[in-house]
């Protein structure tokens, strides 16, 4: 067995010994490098009672070289590949989960955030390139039409924009985000709480084949691997810090999705937030995301999540405004001219200058450039307000019998 080959067998043996995040295991491991780790480990020499518990529970059930061999195995028989921080496409974002700091709770998920020892990756994308230039986009499961429709768009306008879709395969949310983004034919990654051979839930099997057809399946655990509850809590830190920023499209007041969009704040990545009404249980959770974090940003599309994560100068969201009208364009003066006018006759210029509080020269050519656009008509006896589009194009017709509309000249 190569070197190469050691390293790879001591990874997967410390990730079976432990769950992925452990910072104990992490540390040896940047120590001490990763076949020594193992040997110290299996050797009773853990530095605290709890990993040594840990790893002697798992020993019990077999020798962690053995397990990591055979999972070896099965992993090449999946068609999937083992990627580790020593491999060209190792997403180095990662690393950034050193500087993840979250408030003290006592569980060992907001506990237990180190970086990833390696990953199972299926699908054809270098991986680090496909996390390079990718946004998250997570939420509730049991979404309504609103989420299910806001995700879909964000994942297609994403893609479009060739970015990559990152969520985590659930029902809801995640899956909208990831069809969205395989209908604009762009890239989409899948991060599992399991392995790769039984991605959860299993109604979605049908949209990890395709994600692996397309894009990416990435795990920490390896082939076999049960989706145990808190798995799901410890892979959301590898989402947030894998992608340039996390859009929370609907989340519930207790939510794993506002877990996620807590760490990618944590690690220093722009977190977003898709409001929704407040009416709905599904945005309980989105609306106080953005009540609690300052940092938290309000988005409503793509071109915001855009302006949040790509490059200064180039992806700036434009500014909401309502449709121009032809009044926008005119200068104050030209402005006050109009609003002289009364709505239904016409007056002479002098009353004109008089009402708008401007002098005979300047009302004579704020006149002369309204004719020009059409919004006034000058009358025998003066000047007087257009009338409105339906309305001219109304005398434009010929009358069809009866006495000749006011609007059209009769023959002499």
């Amino acid at each position: 067995m190569t070197d190469t080959e050691e390293r790879l067998l001591a990874r997967v043996a410390l990730t079976w010994l432990t769950e992925p995040g452990t910072w104990s295991v992490h540390r040896l491991v940047d120590q001490l490098g990763p076949v020594a780790a193992l040997d110290l480990l299996l050797d009773g020499g853990a530095p605290d009672a709890t990993l040594r518990s840990a790893v002697a529970a798992r020993s019990a059930a077999g020798a962690a070289r053995q397990v990591a061999e055979q999972a070896l195995r099965r992993t090449e028989r999946l068609g999937a590949r083992m990627v580790t921080p020593e491999d060209e496409e190792w997403p180095a974002q990662v690393a950034d989960l050193r500087a993840l700091r979250l408030s003290a709770t006592g569980r060992r998920v907001d506990l237990e955030t180190a970086p990833p020892l390696c990953f199972w990756v299926r699908g054809a994308s270098p991986l680090g390139e496909a996390l390079a230039r990718s946004v998250a986009v997570v939420g509730a499961r049991a979404a309504t039409p609103y989420g299910t429709h806001v995700a879909t768009e964000l994942g297609y306008g994403l893609a479009d924009r060739d970015w990559t879709v990152v969520s985590g395969g659930a029902f809801g949310i995640d899956s909208a985000a990831h069809r969205g983004a395989l209908t604009a034919g762009g890239l989409t990654v899948a991060v599992l709480a399991c392995g790769l051979d039984r991605p959860y839930p299993m109604g979605n099997a049908a949209l990890f084949d395709r994600i692996a057809e397309a894009g990416l399946l990435v795990s920490e655990w390896m082939p076999g691997a049960e989706p145990l509850r808190p798995r799901f809590l410890i892979r959301n830190r590898v989402i947030a810090a894998a992608t340039a920023g996390t859009v929370l499209v609907e989340a519930a007041a207790r939510s794993g999705a506002t877990q996620t969009l807590n760490r990618a704040i944590g690690v220093g990545r722009p977190g977003m937030v898709v409001p929704g009404p407040v009416t709905s249980a599904m945005s309980v959770g989105a609306h106080e995301a953005l009540r609690e974090h300052p940092r938290a940003r309000l988005v409503t599309g793509t071109a915001h999540v855009l302006e949040e994560v790509g490059r200064i100068g180039y992806d700036l969201a434009p500014p909401a405004r309502a449709p121009e009208q032809p009044r926008d364009r005119l200068d104050d003066e030209a402005v006050q001219v109009l609003e002289a006018l009364p709505r239904r006759k016409a007056i002479g210029v002098e009353q004109i200058a008089a009402r708008a509080g401007v002098d005979l020269r300047t009302a004579m050519r704020k006149l002369s450039m309204l004719e020009e656009l059409a919004m006034v008509v000058r009358r025998d006896d003066g000047y007087a307000l257009a009338p409105p589009p339906e309305r001219a194009a109304a005398g434009d017709r010929a009358p069809t019998g009866g006495s000749p509309s006011p609007l059209v000249t009769p023959p002499c």
